[in-house]
């Protein structure tokens, strides 16, 4: 048994996320949870709400609400959505938790004692018509690196390039969208990660495992013409983490807060306490610390694209600076963009569907399977409706959920509602067993590599292989002439519904859970050795007909869920 450590990025405390945010990071979190405590490791998944800075200031204004308040309605919002999409978080935690306070403190202490933290009187844009200064993440304008014309002051979303906001050409305000800006002088925190740059490089150098573009934007970001930079860490804000030392004031600094970029990686290691406090336990930094046994955990982290720079540097940095051994991330699975219907998924801009719209109108499984199975590895993807519709109606429904209506409808009807004694397997059976054999390999190898759409291919594959064996075997042919032998066909059949849901629990775990409720069973034991999987449930085993597992979407639901979408969200 292995102990892995699974984070996903933490969204932003502000608004609802759409179906785009999603796959880029917890969904799949969620698959490879799933799937490595279905295989008995011991698993801690993690995220949290992503709480400081101007986004979430500026919503609460906008709400007419005090910004804690705000972040504590909109927590319980994204807790429950992430409820609803069956998301197996072990904590869902909060950056601006005391927990995330004290750990985000402790860190700039001790970057401090060793060097790595300069206090640095820079120049900051001022917006006149705001009446503030405006972070990096709320001054626009066009990258000069690509010409996007909506980059943002700390980073081109584009091209990923880190910019400061004095880079972009023709900057504006993306609170009032006004150009009546100054630059003032301010004083502030910088971490000087070019120091590390030996230490990361060597440390990325050493990752030969990870995905292409994991790797391709941590090195284009290390080595690009600009190079590493030392990065600020602190803000002229109201709402955020208190600049200090450890537990000392830190002079001049008076009034700032931790940067957003700064406190929220840290919010990976604070929600283990927050999961370990919630217990009562203490029993966090054995996940976490090397000193205190995390050297044998396996840390994997889930993010878009966009994520990647601050993951694999910035936040590696802090950690390295430290001085202290905590724990680095084994893997980074990093995916790239999922489009919608011609153009992009927005939650600035209100397009696309949002996670709270998609139950809404369809059940999780639904949403898991057709993003989970098209998910955005090697290249950008597309969701369009037609696809969406495609992918359920012949996958889920004409696939999985037709071999399990027409197994347990045939065995109900000749034999009763209870796995039938009689027979013995032949060799189309032994047949079917060894392509199944060889079939769970695959889909474990994709797994465990954690290659999204290929194991998403191989399981779809499986149900493939029972719907053949139903359609070669056709007990109810063999029914009329040898009733043992159509026995024996229905009886693996009724087993391999048992096995299906084991094996699909980890992309559409409401539908496992419903086919092992009507197979009247709790054995969610992973097939080691599918002879013995298929034998599970023994002759005289009750069992019930489950209702329609999935209901195919019609041309009319899809037709008005399209128009309903085609616009922004208000």
């Amino acid at each position: 048994m292995a102990r892995i450590l699974i984070t996903s990025a933490i969204p932003y405390i502000n608004g609802i996320k759409h179906l785009g945010n999603l796959v880029g990071s917890q969904l799949p979190a969620d698959l490879y949870a799933r799937y490595c405590r279905a295989r008995g490791h011991e698993v801690l998944f993690l995220c949290a709400t992503d709480e400081h800075g101007t986004p979430a200031e500026l919503a609460a204004a906008k709400a007419g609400k005090p910004v804690a308040d705000y972040c504590a309605e909109m927590w319980a919002v994204q807790k429950d959505l992430s409820d609803g999409f069956r998301l197996s978080f072990d904590k869902f935690g909060r950056s601006s938790s005391p927990q995330n306070h004290a750990l985000t403190q402790h860190f700039a202490g001790k970057l401090a004692e060793n060097g790595l933290i300069e206090e640095v009187t820079e120049k900051q844009v001022y917006s006149n018509a705001d009446g503030r200064f405006l972070p990096d993440r709320y001054i626009e304008g066009t990258c000069p690196n690509c010409g996007y014309e909506r980059a943002r002051g700390d980073q081109c979303e584009n091209c990923t390039k880190q910019l400061d906001p004095t880079d972009l050409i023709e900057p504006r305000s993306a609170i009032s969208g006004s150009t009546d800006l100054e630059v003032r002088e301010t004083k502030h925190l910088y971490l000087k990660q070019r120091s590390l740059r030996q230490e990361l490089s060597d440390w990325i150098d050493s990752k030969s495992d990870w995905p292409v573009l994991t790797t391709s934007i941590a090195k284009k970001w290390l080595n690009d013409g600009d190079g590493l930079q030392d990065r600020g860490i602190t803000r002229d804000l109201d709402w955020g983490i208190p600049v200090k030392k450890g537990d000392e004031d830190w002079p001049g600094m008076e009034g700032k807060v931790f940067y957003v970029w700064f406190d929220a990686p840290i919010e990976y290691i604070a929600c283990a306490k927050e999961w370990a406090d919630d217990r009562g336990a203490d029993d966090w930094e054995r996940w976490w610390r090397t000193d205190k046994g995390a050297d044998d955990v396996r840390y994997v982290q889930f993010m878009g694209k966009d994520n990647v720079p601050f993951h694999t540097l910035s936040f590696p940095a802090t950690i390295i600076g430290s001085g202290e051994p905590w724990k680095l991330v084994d893997y980074i699975k990093s995916f790239n963009y999922l489009n919608y219907d011609g153009g992009q998924f927005s939650t600035s801009q209100g397009r696309g569907v949002f996670m709270d719209q998609a139950l809404e109108i369809l059940p999780a499984d639904y949403w898991r399977w057709w993003l989970l199975s098209h998910a955005p590895e090697n290249s950008d993807s597309e969701f369009t409706w037609e696809n969406f519709q495609a992918s359920v109606n012949k996958d889920l429904a004409d696939v999985l959920g037709n071999f399990v209506s027409r197994v347990t409808k045939f065995c109900r009807s000749k034999f009763g509602e209870k796995v039938p004694q009689g027979g013995a397997w032949g060799a189309e059976e032994e047949a079917l067993i060894a392509k199944l054999s060889d079939g769970l390999k695959a889909y474990e190898a994709q797994l465990e590599a954690i290659e999204v759409r290929k194991a998403a291919n191989e399981l779809r594959a499986l149900w493939v292989l029972g719907n053949e064996y139903l359609q070669s075997a056709a007990p109810w042919s063999v029914f009329k002439e040898d009733p043992e032998r159509a026995a024996a066909q229905i009886r693996l059949a009724l087993n391999l519904i048992r096995v299906y849901a084991v094996l699909s629990a980890p992309f559409i775990p409401d539908a496992s859970a419903r086919i092992l409720s009507a197979m009247n069973t709790q054995d969610t034991n992973w097939p080691g050795d599918m002879n013995d999987a298929l034998t599970a449930l023994t002759p005289g085993h009750g069992f019930t007909v489950p209702n329609v597992l999935f209901a195919k979407i019609s041309d009319e639901d899809r037709e008005a869920w399209a128009e309903k979408f085609s616009g922004t969200r208000d």
